[in-house]
């Protein structure tokens, strides 16, 4: 078969394929235009998800006749005056998405500059290009784009259906408003939820926050962090949500290179590894983050759809990324999600709202009669519950007796300057679990386990990062026996344990003999190794560096074995703990992510009680 050069309108169908691949495309390609007429004010419609009408319009810097009908050839473009290649200061510049997008729907254009008398309006329908004719406009440019890809049937049955294709369109939009505070946006769907945003005043810092603020809502606001970073001429700005805000998967998190939205891996990991001591591996955190950098840095030309960047220094690019993270999340020392508080008060309420109203059930059933219940029989009965308590009359009281609270540390009333500590001073241990505090405008709850867990994990890094772990000899070495798999993992690594606190041989086949444990460590030891060779099992299909590997082991040591839900503890042992995790940082979490305590409000407290 003979080579043959095809048809113009051929070649732009292809590359529609490259450069248009949904609506979304068309919507992100179409407002980046318009970023870069200098657009104060975008507007976004769409109907059908996209498919029937796409509309951008803007107040941008709009072109001439000549320039109308250049915009619609292939290449043609005007955001690479000298030709320069290596510094692309644009958002849009490869010249293929307005003839890609007129090659498979009906494309119009209109368009006027402020100093011209008329506009001008130009059509462009499967490929076949009119001529410029008078228009009425005022200053800027509106693209109208209908019947998306009515001239490429087939791509019809790839896209997903309106709703889906209609979020995806309002989710391009959101985040190139979020990287341009100083525009007004708006947009408007069947499908997806409009928004109009105001262009925010105040300095880059100031409209930054307020525009994400508004994409990502006040719950991300009060729960999120100021980041501020430099180095070697990257600077790093936005804002983090503390790792008990966080999320299933990673579509809350906004990344953005020289205002320029990016889905790019090497930042995904870097994000990855900064929340690595705080969550567990299936959940994602939320965040915006702004990465400004000399042009000449970042190639923005290795994908279609410039989604992806390839920067010149990724190891300069990782670690200011995942430091800036690790030291902003640190500073943040036992601060933790505001939402624990929040859903307390909810289920206090409705529980009040509930007691109140015996009539009130909100199940599809009959309310179940209480008295038929017994609490003593069921598995999650609470241990704080004293059966020995003196019983109320079987007529006026047929439920559990009361619970009983250890109010020790509560014996005298509480020190100002104790109160004035942002987890207060401790008043009462419930159910020989939780520390009730009372702070200075509200009381906390913390759960000692999960909080002495954070506390002795990170002394544990401390003593790793400086002088090693401290080691206590067992005056009788403890045989562990195990399959001798994990056996062999243990002896494999035993240099790496050591440098843990852990010191372990072999002792015959199927079992190790434990000489030295962690000196910060109380419990069982033949359990500790045993959890240890589980986590070496893991760590065989893990890609993570030595050090990701190591913090993992000490997590496993700290959590099997800090201070136990059941365990009484004195007011001083109880303010003691309340003290230490104010001064460390990630005491908000435990090492899976869970919150370490709720706070509530006095305010809150006197809504239950009616008296606000």
């Amino acid at each position: 078969m003979a080579v043959r050069r095809l048809d113009p309108i051929l070649v732009d169908r292809i590359a529609a394929g490259e450069v248009v691949e949904r609506p979304a495309s068309v919507v992100r390609e179409l407002v980046e235009n318009a970023l870069d007429a200098g657009a104060s004010r975008i507007d976004v419609a769409i109907e059908a998800g996209g498919r029937r009408l796409i509309r951008v319009s803007d107040d941008g810097g709009g072109m001439s006749a000549d320039d109308l009908a250049l915009a619609v050839e292939r290449h043609a473009t005007s955001k690479i005056p000298d030709g320069d290649l290596t510094a692309i200061a644009t958002l849009g510049f490869r010249g293929e998405a307005l003839p890609s997008i007129g090659a498979v729907a009906a494309l119009t254009l209109t368009t006027r500059r402020e100093a011209d008398a008329h506009g001008w309006r130009l059509a462009v329908i499967a490929g076949e290009k009119g001529e410029p004719t008078p228009a009425g406009r005022m200053r800027g440019t509106q693209v109208e784009v209908r019947d998306l890809f009515f001239a490429t049937p087939a791509r019809l049955k790839f896209l997903k259906s309106e709703r889906a294709e209609a979020q995806a369109a309002a989710d391009s939009v959101r985040r190139l408003a979020m990287a341009h505070p100083q525009t007004r946006f708006s947009f408007a769907g069947e499908g997806a939820a409009g928004f109009d945003w105001l262009a925010t005043e105040g300095d880059d810092a100031t409209a930054t926050a307020r525009r994400i603020a508004q994409a990502m809502g006040a719950e991300f606001d009060a729960n999120a962090l100021t980041l501020e970073a430099e180095r070697e001429g990257l600077r790093l700005s936005g804002r983090i949500g503390l790792p008990t805000h966080h999320r299933a998967n990673a579509l809350a998190q906004y990344v953005f290179v020289n205002g320029r939205p990016v889905r790019d891996r090497l930042l995904a990991g870097a994000i990855r590894a900064a929340y690595a001591d705080y969550l567990p591996g299936d959940r994602h955190p939320a965040l915006a983050l702004f990465l400004a950098c000399d042009p000449r840095l970042v190639d923005v030309n290795v994908h279609p759809a410039k989604a992806e960047v390839r920067f010149r220094d990724p190891g300069l690019i990782r670690g200011l990324v995942v430091g800036a993270l690790k030291q902003t999340l640190g500073a943040a020392l036992h601060r933790a999600t505001t939402t624990g508080g929040d859903r307390l008060a909810t289920l206090l309420e409705r529980r009040t709202t509930a007691a109140a109203q015996p009539g009130l059930w909100s199940g599809a059933a009959p309310r179940p009669a209480v008295a038929a219940w017994d609490w003593r029989a069921s598995p999650a009965a609470p241990a704080g519950f004293d059966e020995r308590a003196e019983a109320l009359p079987a007529h006026r009281y047929a439920g559990p007796p009361a619970p009983q609270a250890d109010a020790r540390a509560g014996a005298a009333p509480a020190e100002a300057e104790a109160l004035a500590h942002p987890l207060g001073a401790a008043r009462a241990q419930l159910h020989e679990t939780y520390i009730l505090a009372q702070t200075a405008d509200g009381l906390v709850l913390v759960d000692q386990h999960a909080a002495h867990e954070r506390l002795v994990y990170e002394r544990l890094k401390r003593q790793r990062e400086t002088t090693g772990v401290a080691r206590q000899a067992l005056l009788i070495p403890v045989v562990v026996e195990m399959p001798e798999d994990d056996v062999a993992r243990l002896v494999e690594a035993r240099a790496g344990l050591e440098g843990l606190g852990l010191s372990l041989e072999r002792f015959g086949p199927g079992a190790v003999a434990v000489h030295e444990t962690p000196a910060l460590i109380r419990g069982d030891v033949a359990a500790l190794v045993r959890d240890l060779a589980g986590t070496l099992a893991e760590d065989e299909a893990d890609s993570r560096p030595l050090a990701a590997k190591l913090d993992h082991r000490l997590a496993t040591i700290a959590c099997h074995h800090s201070v136990r839900a059941g365990r009484k503890l004195s007011g001083e042992e109880m303010n003691a703990l309340l003290r230490e995790m104010e001064a460390t940082p990630g005491a908000g979490q435990c090492n899976h992510g869970r919150p370490t305590y709720v706070e509530l409000k006095l305010a809150d407290l006197e809504k239950l009680f009616a008296r606000r």
